[in-house]
């Protein structure tokens, strides 16, 4: 059991989305980049390493993770949105130490473990 989570270093969010759910998708982030002292990453406008959708990723400190996870709980507008943290160890924070909002969906963990041995 590990019980010291000072190795966690970030969290991140990945939000899902379709061509039907885009604009939401941007409502949602657009409010987190105003809300909140989080990090947008790119548009994925295509499934991309273990992602098995389009998708954007939203990083944030341990320090913000009582804000931005319980407003997303609350407002993702019917997303599907995987958060994990980020302790060095990808295959174990995508799988075992994530939380899902939604529907969980099925990442290809082999491509992380692939990265992970590379």
């Amino acid at each position: 059991m590990k019980e010291d989570t000072t190795e966690i270093t970030s969290f991140h969010a990945h939000v899902y989305f379709d061509t039907a759910t885009r604009d939401a998708a941007a409502r949602v982030r657009d409010d987190l980049g105003a809300r909140f002292d989080v990090q947008l990453g790119r548009w994925h406008e295509k499934p991309i390493g273990p992602h098995p959708k389009a998708m954007y990723q939203v990083a944030f400190s341990p320090e913000q993770f009582s804000k931005v996870v319980p407003w997303l709980m609350l407002n993702r507008q019917g997303l599907d949105i995987l958060v994990h943290p980020n302790t060095g160890d990808d295959v174990a924070d995508h799988t075992e130490h994530s939380l899902w909002l939604g529907e969980k969906l099925e990442l290809n963990i082999e491509f992380l473990r692939q990265v992970r041995t590379s």
